[in-house]
């Protein structure tokens, strides 16, 4: 029996696969001040914890697809919020934190890049969007270019992951999230069993 790890970036990467072509969403201004960025990161802050759910995509992309594990910490005596996925049980950490007086997320993918994206207004307050502000390395194959936070209770968030692929389309990654019970292992422990 062979390991199928859950796959983000490197089932991406997986030439032959169909993209979503299409905007996600209309931009909207950052949040420019840092009183609204510092209230969107204690809200985020507030995730912190174990999460287990599940990720769909669109298009369908069954390499991804599947059980997920979500570990998010807040460090740094509070000044940033990491969270991590474990592809293929290896760490594949996003950090999110205010500079200046901007909510800034950087995820350090295993693409090999680095998107940094900034936090946009939203009308409802339990969300938490960003969009793509510029890149550390290479676009190709793929890279981070929108990201949502949605709370929909203490116990419960969603996560939207949008990709720009080579080819101009997207892929989009749904993550439905449940905080887990105390004790469960962390993503980088976690592998899904199957054959590819």
């Amino acid at each position: 029996m062979r390991y199928r790890a859950i796959v983000l970036c490197v089932g991406l990467l997986a030439p032959g696969r169909p993209a979503l072509a299409g905007d996600v969403s209309p931009r909207t201004d950052t949040i420019p001040a840092k009183r609204d960025a510092g209230a969107s990161f204690a809200v985020l802050k507030g995730l912190a914890g174990n999460w287990t759910g599940s990720v769909t995509t669109a298009p369908r992309n069954p390499d991804i697809e599947g059980a997920i594990q979500v570990t998010m910490r807040v460090a740094s005596r509070g000044s940033v919020l990491e969270h991590e996925i474990a592809p293929g049980g290896v760490p594949e950490p996003t950090l999110i934190y205010v500079e200046g007086d901007r909510l800034t997320l950087v995820h350090y993918c295993e693409a090999g890049n680095r998107p940094r994206l900034v936090a946009r207004r939203t009308a409802d307050p339990k969300t938490v969007a960003f969009e793509f502000a510029d890149i550390s390395g290479s676009r190709e194959p793929v890279y981070l270019q929108h990201f949502v936070f949605t709370i929909v209770s203490a116990d419960h968030h969603t996560e939207d992951w949008t990709f720009q692929l080579t080819d101009g389309k997207l892929l989009h990654a749904h993550f439905d999230l449940k905080r887990a019970a105390a004790g469960s292992p962390a993503p980088a422990a976690r592998v899904r069993a199957g054959s590819r």
